[in-house]
């Protein structure tokens, strides 16, 4: 099947038909920018557009299928901001579907319901397609608000609560040891993330007449078509000119000795467990171990952390050494360097049971409950993708290129079933792409600055190169590293405890990198990723206006720290 070339119409402006539209457009300096808008344009085929730079408005006139959408992402991609001045003047074919090559409306077939998978079903709609969504699972909805980000985030925020009650800074406040009821925090919990999954995801299912849903599990039969296995051992064929894998991941269950049938908890179970553990022993060293791992800490639980390596080893080693002294000065016992060798479990008889691990070092750990956090392979067994020639990783994932292809044309895929990183915004913007990929369109996914956070406390934002990987790709850096009992607002809280490093390119002293460990980190790390995305220099970021006792007032003094020492600074000092 041949790809489609020209980007398909919106509904709003499907088929072939000729139709015009006035744009206003914002941002243009002198004349030569209309020129270039007329320029870029005008050079695509059945695009006319005239732009007055002293109205800042375009004319714009359209024969064939290229969509509104697809134009104005064109014009705002050099930097101007554009706003339908009007609606439709003349439309002269009212055709709202987009066509494959046999003239029937394009179908677009797509594996998952996660936030990938929606976000491509609405994208695929918007440009005329109809839509078939296949989900294996009772619910719709993915990881994401079902048992990921939503739940744990509202898990992670009554700790916080809990945690403030019995340790905090400030004189004249009572500390008080919390009364937790798990059972009502738990229902609060889920209510809200059906709320939620209502809202963003059923809903859109009952009022959307172009996305049907299948439920079954989907495996492809050949290049062009799906078979459903459904229950009772029915089963159904569907077939489509298009398709999304958007599968997600798994937790991964390593293989320990003993552990394989015992009632561990994954992420899920942690989640949506009843009762607090007096004894929690956790298995892993990144986002989600730790997340969970303190938010049980700070509920009530005793926690042990095993980590194969160091905590958050993949990150900047600070980040690790620093969090690692938070938790444990927290009352966390973590042990590094260290695995488990061996799991035995005995239930008891008027209790839940204990879980007994032998360690690689020798060390006999026991405790109530067992969270295994090792990691999330994608979700690609049982696709038959090597039947269709799809090409995948060593460990599953789908490669797949800037534009969410396959190595299959009319295959595409997008989040936690590839090889792109795995956080939900990632797989949304995926889906969003591939949609505009797959219906004709041009749009590629940037993950250069791409940011990324964990929602322990402190929290971990990150962003763009550390210093050692600038480094494995020959780029001289300088850092600085600014502890946060340099940031006004941190004194004011009194926490301190956390930093923020910058690394810059020599040369052309450019910001590339941020990775901040500080209460709001996921709130400041925008600011670095937009001036990574737009080239800043150090100079340049420490010359902007911050809002004094603001968190993000550090970015600002860290980027100081260039060439001052803060320390000898007045409050806001500009």
């Amino acid at each position: 099947m041949q790809a489609i070339r020209q980007p398909f119409a919106s509904q709003n402006n499907a088929g072939n038909r000729m139709w015009t539209k006035e744009l206003k457009i914002d941002g243009m300096t002198c004349p030569s920018c209309a020129g270039g808008i007329e320029k870029k344009l005008n050079a695509l085929k059945g695009v006319d557009i005239k732009v007055s730079y002293s109205e800042g408005i375009g004319n714009l006139t359209v024969k064939g299928q290229t969509s509104l959408k697809y134009l104005i992402n064109q014009i705002e991609g050099k930097g101007y901001n554009v706003m339908e001045f009007n609606r439709e003047l003349v439309v002269t074919d009212n055709k709202r579907e987009a066509t494959a090559q046999n003239g029937q409306q394009l179908h677009v077939a797509i594996i998952g319901s996660g936030s990938g998978a929606f976000a491509c079903a609405l994208g695929a709609v918007e440009n005329g397609a109809k839509v078939t969504l296949i989900e294996r699972n009772p619910i719709i909805g993915g990881t994401c608000v079902n048992i990921g980000c939503v739940p744990s985030k509202i898990m992670i925020r009554a700790a916080h609560i809990a945690h403030l009650q019995k340790d905090h800074a400030f004189v004249g406040i009572k500390k008080q040891k919390p009364v937790i009821d798990r059972k009502k925090m738990l229902i609060q919990q889920q209510a809200r993330v059906e709320e939620l999954r209502a809202a963003k995801y059923e809903s859109i299912l009952e009022t959307n007449p172009y996305i049907t849903l299948v439920k079954g599990d989907a495996r492809f039969k050949d290049a062009q078509t799906l078979i459903v296995d459904q229950e009772h051992g029915d089963f159904t064929e569907i077939t489509a000119d298009r398709f999304l894998v958007a599968t997600g991941a798994s937790p991964r269950i390593p293989p320990i000795p003993g552990l394989a049938g015992t009632p561990y908890w994954t992420s899920t179970e942690a989640l949506e467990a009843e009762k607090l553990p007096d004894h929690l022993i956790v298995i892993g060293s990144s986002i989600v171990a730790l997340e969970l791992a303190q938010a049980f800490l700070r509920l009530g639980s005793k926690v042990t952390l095993l980590a194969r390596s160091s905590l958050l080893f993949r990150e900047d080693p600070d980040i690790g050494a620093e969090l690692h002294k938070i938790l444990e000065t927290e009352g966390m016992t973590i042990l590094t360097h260290t695995q488990a060798e061996a799991v035995t479990y005995k239930k008891g008889l008027f209790s839940s049971g204990k879980f007994t691990i032998k360690t690689t070092k020798g060390q006999s750990l026991r405790g109530d409950h067992l969270l295994i956090a090792t990691g999330r392979p994608p979700n690609t067994q049982g696709l038959a993708l090597d039947q269709v020639g799809v090409e995948i990783s060593k460990n599953g994932a789908i490669l797949i290129d800037d534009h969410m292809r396959t190595n299959v044309e009319h295959i595409y895929a997008a989040g936690d079933c590839t090889n792109q990183p795995q956080f939900v915004y990632v797989a949304a913007a995926a889906g969003t792409r591939a949609a505009i990929n797959m219906t004709g369109g041009d749009a590629a996914i940037d993950l250069s600055t791409m940011p990324a956070v964990m929602f322990t406390e402190p929290q971990m934002a990150t962003v763009g190169l550390t210093e050692a990987e600038a480094h494995y790709n020959n780029i001289e850096t300088d850092s600085r590293l600014l502890p946060l009992e340099n940031v006004p607002r941190s004194l004011a809280n009194f926490e301190t405890r956390g930093f923020i490093k910058l690394v810059m390119e020599e040369g052309s002293r450019r910001l590339i990198g941020a990775q901040i460990l500080a209460p709001e980190a996921g709130e400041m790390i925008q600011t670095a990723v937009l001036a990574i995305h737009h080239r800043m220099t150090i100079e340049e970021l420490a010359g902007q206006l911050f809002p004094y006792l603001a968190m993000v007032e550090g970015i600002k003094l860290c980027a100081q720290t260039f060439s001052k020492d803060v320390k000898e600074l007045s409050c806001c000092a500009g």
